[in-house]
């Protein structure tokens, strides 16, 4: 009897340190920093010397499509242009894809991996904050007022079209788009989203996989004297990791600019301020540095196997160590920059849950695992 209770802590001594020797830190974290769908299209003397310029252009646009990413609108006038022989030193690869050529040009879409640690450090040293967690997709509901009445799911509702047809740049905020199908239509109305139901909001939420929507509530007018029409847009965010508060803005129809066009930049605009809200709760410095003692409650090896799998989507974990582990649970010294409420919120975009019990932390999945 006792030599079998050795014999399975041996075999449990010989699982942890695997676990252990395993597991280096977040490596899916870094996929915030890859730049994906860069199109080119250039034409030169020759294909060699075309694809070297296209593949140029694309590192250039990639990069600074990745810092802007990453940082605030206002703080995008202090981002650097640096040559392109400075930017290979933050690119860790790139890979290419739909490439055509002829003689003369060349087309294809890149993605480009940039090195995560070097570009915190470049933001570290030009004092710029920057955010890197990214948010659970949110659904987004475009209710539009026309002649005194709400339209969401009504046809035609030029305010929804003109997010169908705006150009989102990827971000840290993924928004999704309702269907519009007689379920969405009976899972809640314009009235009930501008009045920010609740209950209808999580309800149609569910249907699409998030926790949170955003309704763009958008009424066309006009100034006194000013011929020109302006959309009027107030954004309120609703659900777990939304922020309390509202956000109204005014976007002026530009000379000549036809209504459905200052549609499309009200809506554009209105996804820029979405994601710059998220990245202001989120915003980090790399001289924040902190630690947590964190429990994980575990019932069999594969719980923990699952917390740790999770882990490594949070960009802000920098590193875990394993202190103790028994049949019961797993100890942590978690690393991690920024504050222990920026770690919490990210670690439930990764569907994880960090509660204080006495004086330790508690980390746990926010839904069970299926299976």
């Amino acid at each position: 009897m006792h030599e079998m209770t050795g014999q399975k802590a041996l075999r449990l001594a010989a699982i942890a340190g695997a676990i252990l020797c395993a597991w280096a830190g977040p490596a899916s974290a870094n996929a915030v920093f890859d730049v994906a769908n860069v199109a080119v299209d250039v034409t030169a003397d020759t294909a060699a010397a075309a694809r070297e310029r296209a593949i140029a252009e694309g590192e250039r646009a990639a990069f600074r499509r990745l810092l802007e990413r990453l940082t605030l609108r206002s703080d995008h006038s202090r981002l650097p242009e640096l040559p392109r022989a400075e930017i290979g030193t933050f690119l860790q690869d790139f890979s290419v894809a739909d490439e055509k050529t002829s003689p003369v040009r060349y087309l294809a879409k890149l993605t480009f991996r940039f090195k995560a640690e070097e570009v915190r450090r470049l933001f570290d040293q030009l004092g710029v904050p920057f955010a890197e967690t990214m948010s659970k997709p949110v659904l987004a509901l475009p209710v539009y007022q026309s002649a005194g009445a709400l339209l969401l799911w009504d046809d035609p509702n030029p305010w929804r079209a003109a997010w169908a047809r705006a150009t989102t740049r990827e971000g840290l905020v993924p928004l999704v788009f309702a269907a519009g199908d007689l379920q969405d239509v009976a899972a809640i109305g314009a009235e009930q989203a501008a009045a920010g139901d609740e209950a209808r909001l999580a309800a149609i939420a569910q249907r699409y996989a998030t926790t949170d929507t955003v309704v763009a509530n958008a009424a066309v007018g006009y100034h006194p004297q000013q011929p020109a029409p302006h959309v009027r847009v107030a954004i309120t965010r609703h659900g777990p990791t939304a922020s309390k508060g509202r956000t109204e803005i005014e976007v002026a129809a530009l000379s000549g600019e036809n209504l459905e066009r200052l549609l499309q930049r009200a809506a554009g605009e209105t996804a820029r301020l979405i994601e710059d809200a998220w990245k202001r709760e989120n915003l980090l410095s790399l001289t924040r540095g902190s630690v947590a003692a964190v429990s994980v409650p575990i019932a069999k090896l594969a719980d923990w196997l699952a917390v740790r799998k999770k882990l490594g989507e949070v960009s802000v974990v920098r590193r875990t160590e394993v202190i103790l582990m028994s049949k019961a649970e797993v100890r942590l010294a978690l690393h991690f920059i920024g504050e222990v409420d920026q770690l919490a919120l990210a670690l439930g975009q990764a569907d994880l849950q960090l509660l204080r019990e006495g004086d330790l932390w508690v980390l746990t999945p926010s839904r069970p695992e299926s299976g």
